[in-house]
């Protein structure tokens, strides 16, 4: 390992996410907008393809106008893998929530979080967010933004199975929760799904599994073809973009799995809207 430590300010860090959650607002993921284009080419149900132009032209007035894709520009989450090799000057944690609090007050977007979840007052800032660690070797900075609605992530759901359930009450388990979300987050959806670990490490891997680009499978054929499957079951349900019908309830089921215990069988589903929204960058 090299002896020469790089630093990085805290307000660096500031700055970057500020950007980031603006980004990740106003600008939908090119990946994500060419499968929403695909659909809509491919789609037979005159009010779905409808319904998929109209989230294709808002996504372009969004980008165009500075304006946010969603009026609900959710709770940030933030991904951070931080070089081993690197030393941040000042509370990295305090850095990221300035940032959101900056991005947040610069792009005029709505402040959605409540400081007690009893109480219910508003923090006015959208800030506190969550932020998951990890370390990697280097010495640079990783940042995943990625704000997320609420009308996706109630529809979320995370069920202990039993290992004698196997693959088939994965799949019930799946089916059960794209189903009975229904058009409450916004579909076309991507469905995030977590397996593996324990019962908070199967939802980390959901939403992880989020950020994944669409198009592309599990490294592992095996899992490669169950993602392939639930995709085709899933469009079969018939739920369509808005909830209104059509080929399109999904744009792609993206699966993490992770070691477990003999015992067990965590699933954890994170599903999320047809911007899923996040944005990246390396300091």
């Amino acid at each position: 390992m090299s002896t020469n430590i790089r630093v990085i300010r805290s307000e660096h860090i500031a700055e970057t996410i500020a950007k980031l959650c603006i980004e990740a607002n106003m600008d939908i993921s090119q990946d994500i907008y060419d499968a929403l284009s695909q659909a809509a080419a491919k789609e037979t149900s005159q009010l779905a393809r409808t319904v998929l132009d109209m989230l294709l032209e808002n996504a372009k007035i969004a980008a165009q106008e500075r304006l946010p894709i969603c009026q609900d520009t959710g709770m940030v989450v933030v991904f951070v893998n931080i070089g081993t090799e690197l030393h941040v000057q000042g509370n990295i944690g305090e850095a990221i929530n300035e940032g959101v609090r900056m991005g947040y007050g610069a792009g005029y977007m709505r402040n959605s979080i409540v400081g007690d979840p009893i109480e219910r007052v508003n923090t006015g800032d959208n800030t506190p967010c969550v932020i998951y660690y990890d370390f990697v070797s280097g010495d640079k900075l990783e940042i995943i933004v990625a704000p997320k609605g609420f009308g996706s992530e109630n529809m979320s759901a995370i069920r202990m199975l039993s290992p004698s359930d196997g693959l088939d009450g994965m799949e019930r388990f799946i089916l059960e929760t794209v189903r009975n979300a229904g058009a409450n987050p916004c579909p076309p959806v991507i469905v995030g799904v977590g397996v593996g670990g324990t019962m908070d490490k199967a939802a980390v891997l959901s939403k992880q599994a989020l950020l994944r680009k669409i198009g592309t499978s599990h490294p592992e054929p095996f899992w490669a073809n169950f993602e392939s499957r639930l995709l085709i079951l899933v469009n079969d349900m018939g739920i369509g973009p808005a909830g209104f019908g059509g080929k399109t309830t999904s744009l792609g089921v993206h699966i993490n799995t992770y070691p477990t215990h003999i015992a067990g069988l965590p699933v954890a589903v994170n599903i999320g809207c047809h911007a899923t929204r996040h944005k990246s960058a390396v300091i």
